[in-house]
């Protein structure tokens, strides 16, 4: 059924041969519907289960939304309206959760809302009676010293939330970190059929990007790059998530452009190794990308070999890196564990791989930061779980003797962890993007 939904298509663009699909807003905001259903109807009861938590209570105000809402909001809203409260309740007999709002009006056509104002004019009577009425043991809510996108209720809610109940159930609030990360984490069978997508959309627009039709050699420059992406984006009806970057690693002596505050403004000339970071929003999901691509010199059809076997080595520290995940195991775990592992065979890694999802830093394991390559406090202790999904984020130096110095490899492709171990959502770059006059 989910297939035939996502045939529903309008609109079409080209991208060096390759066709890509992308919704009209309509469409677009029928599948969000979908994937929200499937997420409440199926998902949520067994986080819950998993979590310990009898009832989840979300409380957000308009234009000061909780991270989670984001999750929830109807596709047809933008924000949160008046102050929300989301109320999920665990049935262990039937396996199901009910959700309610103790709102004005539903909350979109998945969350019915069960205030009478006119009959309990006090919103917060109205959620304290209901709270009484299921009687829960423990009533999660989103608070969290380390995960910021599990930490969304503000002083304000939480002191309104606490006040309204009485004593013997305040003392039943509880944090619900573990749920909320997980619900961000988690992603379903439906959600993993449109990730593909986006990342061929994202693969597609590099590949135009990284071409003739946008680089002209001797007079573009990386910043015209940037913004070429920015526009293409804007153009299909996406938006990007981050504002991109392009930046060139050449013979001469060059810094590379985290170091240096010239290279985005760098002219493209014959010989240059291009690289760029970029990302994309669609249908409720993000992704992010970094490829490379070489710009071709007069008479060439391919790039040096010496580039070529530099971009295997950025491969085989990916490999390396992903061969050691393991249901349970800590980010930091794998992370100390795979760069003693490519060390071992003479590599130079960087390992800094974030989750990604509904947030392109999103909540989950954390395997290092590039400032951190020892591990990461709290988010590099999270274990690895599975249906989850990655921005598999890394770069290795590589010795370039025809240029006298280091080059980094820098590479992130979307990835996934599953029940068949990890495989990458829609492949990764193996071999260089040519670009030619």
């Amino acid at each position: 059924m989910r297939f035939l939904f996502l045939q529903l298509i309008l609109f079409t663009f080209i991208a060096n041969g390759i066709s890509q699909e992308i919704l009209p807003l309509k469409s677009r905001a029928d599948i969000i519907d979908k994937i929200q259903k499937d997420r409440l109807d199926n998902l949520l009861p067994k986080l819950m289960i998993k979590s310990n938590l009898d009832m989840w209570v979300i409380i957000t105000r308009e234009y000061n939304e909780d991270p989670i809402i984001k999750t929830l909001l109807p596709a047809t809203w933008l924000n949160a309206r008046r102050r929300t409260i989301l109320v999920f309740s665990l049935d262990k007999k039937n396996n199901s959760v009910e959700r309610v709002a103790i709102t004005r009006y539903p909350f979109g056509k998945l969350i019915p809302s069960i205030w009478d104002k006119d009959k309990e004019p006090d919103q917060w009577k109205a959620l304290s009676d209901y709270i009484v009425l299921k009687n829960p043991n423990k009533i999660g809510v989103n608070i969290s010293e380390h995960f910021a996108l599990a930490d969304g209720l503000v002083t304000t809610d939480y002191q309104g939330l606490k006040n309204s109940l009485p004593k013997n159930y305040q003392a039943r609030i509880v944090s619900a970190e573990k749920l909320a990360i997980s619900w961000i984490e988690t992603r379903t069978d439906f959600e993993m059929d449109l990730f593909s997508q986006l990342v061929e959309i994202t693969h597609s627009i590099i590949k135009e990007a990284f071409s003739n039709k946008v680089i002209k050699v001797g007079e573009t420059t990386t910043d015209d790059v940037v913004w070429w992406m920015r526009e293409k984006v804007l153009s299909l009806g996406l938006e990007t998530w981050f504002h991109p970057t392009v930046d060139v690693q050449r013979s001469d002596n060059s810094d590379l452009y985290a170091f240096d505050g010239l290279s985005k403004h760098d002219v493209i000339r014959h010989g240059d190794l291009l690289h760029c970071d970029f990302g994309i929003s669609y249908l409720s999901l993000n992704t992010d990308c970094q490829q490379l691509a070489y710009v071709l010199s007069p008479g060439e059809n391919s790039a040096p070999k010496f580039l070529s076997q530099a971009l295997g080595q950025g491969n085989r520290v990916q490999d390396i890196f992903t061969n050691n995940f393991k249901l349970g195991v800590s980010g930091n775990e794998t992370l100390i564990k795979s760069i003693k592992d490519a060390k071992s065979e003479g590599l130079r890694p960087q390992i800094y791989t974030h989750p990604l999802g509904t947030f392109g830093h999103s909540a989950g394991t954390t395997f290092g930061m590039w400032d951190s390559q020892d591990g990461v406090p709290i988010k590099g202790d999270y274990p690895l779980q599975l249906n989850t999904s990655y921005a598999i984020e890394l770069n290795t130096k590589v010795y370039i003797s025809e240029w006298g110095k280091d080059i980094r490899i820098m590479l992130e492709e979307a990835g996934f962890y599953g029940e068949n171990g990890f495989r990458y959502i829609n492949g990764r770059q193996e071999k260089l993007i040519l670009i030619s006059e």
